[in-house]
């Protein structure tokens, strides 16, 4: 659930994710919110997920420990989507036994992101 950012998010998702796809997208049409994001259902490596634009102001948001979670093809890869995802490091890319390369870092909407590089 974002405020007012969830456009933003699906268009840097899209540009940058892998296996990402819109399968249902809504905006809202009239009033104060006309523009953004009334629902979405999104699929990422096959996980869909609903996402929208709240109308009512919270003072919450996005937590880390739901994160999604991507096995990348090549370092490579790893290190670009860490690139264009990353607005926050929470573990930067190293070698942390479970896998050749891993990262945890949160996009610049505060969605968490763990990109992994098997052995």
């Amino acid at each position: 659930m974002f405020q007012g950012q969830a456009k933003a998010a699906l268009e840097l998702w899209q540009s940058v994710v892998p296996e990402f796809k819109i399968l249902e997208y809504a905006e809202f049409t009239e009033g104060e919110m006309t523009g953004q994001v009334m629902s979405a259902r999104i699929s990422i490596g096959g996980s869909e997920w609903m996402l929208n634009d709240s109308p009512p102001v919270h003072d919450f948001t996005f937590t880390p420990s739901a994160s999604f979670y991507i096995e990348c093809d090549d370092e490579t890869q790893l290190r670009e989507l860490a690139e264009e995802l990353g607005d926050q490091i929470m573990m930067p890319i190293d070698d942390y036994g479970f896998g050749r390369l891993f990262t945890w870092i949160a996009d610049p909407f505060g969605v968490s992101w763990q990109l992994n590089l098997a052995e």
